[in-house]
């Protein structure tokens, strides 16, 4: 999402490199076009401009260290910076028991998704939770939390008669607490602009389940209207936190610069894609870092401890050790790997990655890869060396690829079975058990 901030804060940093000491001079021209980035990222004007005096009034007069150059001095305290901006330190997790969480937010913010992923991630904490439909509005919308409940086996409550909308809430928390819910997540109606109906309504919703947290979920594309829409929402229901969805989209970004500062509100929740499980608690200094380009290995490790299974990780690293490692191992690799998420966002967390683009090409070459091996039987997957003229056709048309596609695989994994052949013994053997052992679990 911040890819376009990203590669203009890097361009600025660069012209940095070779000055001996920061002075207001030298600071002037960078600073302007880091506050220029900022305002093409859609980051509300009065929060740019409090930002860029933040960071020159730490800047100016910093002598350089010896080690260090003037340009990473710069991108340090911008850091910091940027870290307060997004809420300083991350915000405790939630722990109380039974939680109620009500959220509110503008039509198509993405509330009745966000009520399901918070369910998920909570639930991986002991929580026991139930879904209550409150937006009696929207076509379909109690069909499509009643359907997002039944998936991850969530008690739900909803009415498709009455029109009582804190009649139906209190209903709600009522059913829950009665079937042991410890997590009762209201879904709220929203509206294309905010309007005085929509208000009432969530204040009296307010009012009648009393709840631990309010959340407002809000698109991250949203940009410098953001912080009027944080703004009223917190006026009218006193905000506790913010859901920033659709992280994974092309928007600038803007909306996650200005919300807290405005606010005062942490965000504490970022969604980073369409499925259940992409949806994750938000961290200011990992934020601050992708933003910068620095990666976030911190959130990568989480991802993989969370999503790969460490006993056939072992397994396969033993394979690769004595290059007995076939094609079925290869497509079981790759479905670990896209537990991690896109190879976009993957990429976004590797230090130093943050410019490489991995798009729509590359995902499609992971699926095509993907359709071919499984087109394949499993004896051939154990044994490549079956795979002739003939077999290869048949494989073909199975994926709906071309030949030659099949046949550049074959030599991508022949080749990368003769480097498995090469570390093997001596030397070589344990550089990768050296490798293997570094790696964390």
């Amino acid at each position: 999402m911040f890819q376009g901030l990203t590669e203009r804060l890097g361009k600025t940093f660069r012209n940095l490199m070779g000055v001996g000491k920061l002075t207001e001079s030298n600071m002037t021209d960078a600073l302007k076009e880091v506050r220029s980035a900022l305002l093409a990222a859609d980051v509300h004007f009065k929060v740019a401009r409090e930002f860029i005096e933040k960071v020159k009034e730490n800047c100016i007069g910093q002598e350089v260290l010896k080690t260090v150059s003037p340009g990473d001095q710069v991108i340090k305290i911008i850091h910091d910076e940027l870290v307060n901006l997004l809420g300083g330190e991350s915000p405790p997790p939630l722990t109380r028991k039974p939680l109620k969480v009500m959220l509110v937010g503008l039509h198509g913010s993405g509330k009745t998704t966000s009520s399901a992923k918070l369910a998920k991630l909570l639930a991986k904490t002991d929580y026991r939770p139930m879904l209550v439909a409150c937006d009696i509005y929207r076509p379909a919308a109690i069909d499509q939390l009643e359907t997002l409940a039944r998936q991850e086996d969530f008690l739900f409550h909803g009415d498709r008669q009455s029109r009582d909308v804190p009649a139906i809430a209190r209903a709600g928390l009522r059913k829950g607490l009665d079937d042991a819910a410890s997590l009762v997540v209201f879904d709220t109606a929203g509206r294309l602009q905010i309007d005085t109906e929509l208000i009432d309504e969530i204040k009296q919703l307010r009012a009648q389940v009393s709840p631990d947290e309010v959340f407002l979920v809000a698109d991250s594309a949203l940009g410098q209207e953001a912080v009027n829409v944080a703004k009223t929402f917190h006026e009218a229901v006193e905000l506790t936190g913010i859901i920033l969805t659709k992280l994974d989209g092309d928007a600038r970004g803007g909306a996650a610069l200005s919300m807290k500062h405005v606010t005062g509100v942490p965000i504490r929740f970022v969604g980073t894609g369409e499925k259940a499980e992409d949806f994750e608690a938000f961290h200011p200094d990992r934020m601050a870092s992708r933003i910068l380009g620095m990666g976030d290995v911190v959130s990568l490790v989480e991802k993989a401890q969370e999503n790969l299974d460490e006993t056939e990780a072992l397994r396969m690293a033993e394979k690769m050790q004595k290059a007995d490692f076939n094609l079925e191992d290869f497509l079981k690799q790759m479905q670990q790997v896209k537990k991690l998420g896109s190879l976009d966002s993957v990429m976004g967390m590797l230090p130093g990655m943050s410019g490489v683009e991995i798009g729509e090409k590359e995902d499609n070459q992971m699926k095509r890869t993907e359709a071919i091996i499984l087109s394949m039987t499993f004896q051939e997957r154990r044994q490549p060396k079956l795979l002739n003229g003939s077999r290869r056709m048949r494989i073909a048309k199975g994926a709906g690829v071309q030949i030659k596609d099949v046949n550049q695989l074959m030599k991508n994994f022949s080749q990368m079975r003769k480097m498995m052949k090469k570390m093997q013994g001596g030397k070589g053997r344990r550089m990768m058990e050296g490798l293997m052992g570094g790696m964390p679990g």
